[in-house]
């Protein structure tokens, strides 16, 4: 009960941000209440994903408290000890399985699988989700999350400038593209975090470099590994001009089966989604990332060249929007120098990225939670479009690893 007394309630409306005011909740161990969740809408309260994650964020959490309004328009959350995989709360031999149900089809597994890399560094022990069932997509989606190949190889390595690079593996186990409506898509993913620490350190990261190499993956899922063929050819012929070391890798999966729910037939598979995609990754010479990502859209239509073009024409894109960060990882990497040591830390970021407003609402959400605003500057004159942001360490990392 002295959790109750000491500290009240942080109030928030409406359901823009709510896995990242979750996010910040848990890691804070502040507890918040959100009212007025699509309050006017025709379908008011929280959608199916939404539940789901919160389901998630419950099953590496010891201790949360969640309570609905009838309606589902008001959330009242307060949070747990981050604790992992650790047998017996929700896990089973050390691995959390979580399913994700067809009606949450519509977004992209990496939606449930970035704020979790996020929690995983502040947790007491390691973690080892597996993430699975009819509303996995591993694809980016047209709602627009990125697929898991891009947060394997654009964030998760981001880590590194933290201090955070040991133990971190994220496993395609299934592939599966974004289905159409009433169908199912039946990816697997496993996310393995097995490092964790007392406080991120702290970051300068202030000279974007240049891009000096790109890689990618190209899949294909249920489908001709063809075109994949042809959308390294496009993607190639675009990005060659600039960058002469671009290596793209192929993945043909085939389509993914989903047991069927059918009481006649109940041991039966039916097949998940096919399409195609692909994911681009451009490192440059001080290891800043930029990515770009696209997938065949669930109603067809797209062609392989198509794709391909546009992913190019994407990643170029993101380059020149400048800074060290691109719009993708730019809150993963706000909010680990946030919660990193007494410090300033100083990243370097392009006008357009910090004007997104993924990014003005993180910073007046930081300040809700205690955290001290940012400082922001001009580069220079040498740098027009680029600023230099300033964020000093709450130093509250991770409370369940106090003795190192």
């Amino acid at each position: 009960m002295t959790d109750e007394t000491t500290q009240p309630l942080i109030h928030f409306e409406g359901h823009r941000h709510l896995t990242t005011r979750l996010l910040l909740s848990t890691l804070t161990g502040r507890p918040i209440r959100i009212s007025k969740i699509r309050s006017s809408s025709t379908n008011p309260g929280l959608t199916r994903y939404e539940t789901n994650f919160i389901r998630l964020l419950d099953a590496v959490t010891n201790g949360a408290q969640i309570q609905f309004s009838m309606t589902g328009t008001t959330l009242v959350y307060r949070p747990g000890l981050i604790t992992g995989s650790a047998e017996g709360l929700g896990a089973v031999g050390g691995v959390v399985r979580h399913e994700i149900p067809r009606e949450c089809s519509r977004r992209g597994v990496s939606w449930w699988l970035v704020p979790l890399c996020l929690l995983a560094p502040f947790s007491k022990g390691n973690v080892n989700v597996v993430l699975h069932g009819e509303g996995c997509v591993t694809s980016s989606t047209p709602t627009g999350d990125v697929s898991v190949d891009t947060v394997r190889t654009a964030i998760l390595p981001l880590y590194k400038n933290f201090g955070i690079d040991r133990n971190i593996e994220l496993r395609v186990l299934k592939r599966s593209c974004c289905p159409a409506p009433g169908k199912g898509a039946g990816g697997e993913v496993q996310l393995v975090f097995g490092h964790q620490v007392r406080l991120p350190k702290t970051l300068h990261l202030l000279n974007p470099g240049r891009v000096k190499r790109i890689r990618g993956v190209a899949y294909a899922v249920g489908v001709s590994g063809s075109n994949n063929a042809r959308m390294i050819e496009t993607a190639r012929g675009i990005l060659n001009k600039f960058v002469p070391d671009t290596y793209i890798f192929s993945d043909v999966s085939p389509t993914p089966l989903i047991p069927s729910s059918s009481k006649s037939d109940p041991s039966g598979k039916s097949k998940g989604a096919v399409g195609f995609g692909l994911s681009l990754v451009a490192e440059s010479s001080t290891n800043c990332l930029y990515s770009a990502d696209v997938a065949s859209p669930p109603q067809g239509g797209t062609t392989p060249e198509d794709a391909g073009k546009q992913c190019a024409y994407q990643l170029l894109e993101k380059i020149s929007q400048g800074g060290c960060v691109e719009v993708t990882a730019v809150s993963t990497m706000l909010l680990l120098m946030a919660m990193g040591t007494e410090d300033v830390g100083r990243v370097v970021l392009g006008r357009e990225v910090l004007g997104t407003e993924e990014a003005i609402q993180l910073g007046r959400d930081f300040k809700e939670f205690g955290f001290a605003g940012w400082g922001l500057r001009d580069k220079g004159e040498d740098a027009e479009g680029e600023v230099v942001v300033s964020v000093v360490g709450r130093g509250v990392g991770n409370v369940g690893r106090k003795v190192a």
